[in-house]
């Protein structure tokens, strides 16, 4: 998919909470900036697994590289549906600002020869939209609302939160 751009001052607040931690005793070597910001980064990867995983997504080899405000996600999904969300979950995380998509769908034999799925659009949430507004600009009808709710599922906990600056998967409607 590429590099996918997200709202970086908008979404879940993973990254900077405070922790308690013994101060040292004796005063460590100060580090470089590079030093620093490496570190960092390699916390904020750690902390974006971690809550990729508690979301219950199905996904293999999960692997996520963060440079400043650019996250890198690499791993194996069965579905193209739940890739999407994975990037999703990554980049409606405050202080993610895009996402390097470099995760693959594997499915088995069967199902390739079978299907391929569309992947879907998507969305940036604007000051007073509404799950429903989005539904009808994007199906013509307000009521296949559920339809977005469902495809943002587990990022989305109750249709009634949404916010501006988040970004939804808008799934094409089965005919």
């Amino acid at each position: 998919m590429g590099l996918i751009s997200f709202v970086k001052n908008a979404g879940a607040k993973l990254f900077g909470r405070k922790k308690n931690v013994e101060e040292p005793k004796e005063a460590a070597p100060q580090k470089t900036a590079e030093e620093l910001q490496a570190e960092q980064n390699a916390q904020k990867a750690v902390e974006l697994e971690n809550f990729v995983r508690g979301l219950g997504l199905e996904v293999s080899d999960l692997y996520i590289e963060v440079d400043e405000d650019t996250a890198t996600v690499h791993g194996s999904t069965g579905t193209q549906a739940e890739r999407e969300k994975i990037i999703l979950a990554i980049g409606n995380v405050t202080g993610i600002a895009s996402v390097d998509d470099r995760m693959t769908v594997d499915v088995g034999e069967e199902a390739e020869t079978t299907s391929k799925e569309i992947p879907a659009q998507y969305h940036t949430v604007v000051k007073g939209d509404t799950l429903s507004k989005i539904a009808k600009h994007y199906y013509g009808n307000a009521m296949k609302y559920p339809q977005i709710f469902e495809a943002n599922k587990p990022m989305l906990t109750d249709p009634n939160l949404i916010y501006p600056g988040q970004v939804l998967r808008i799934p094409t409607l089965d005919a």
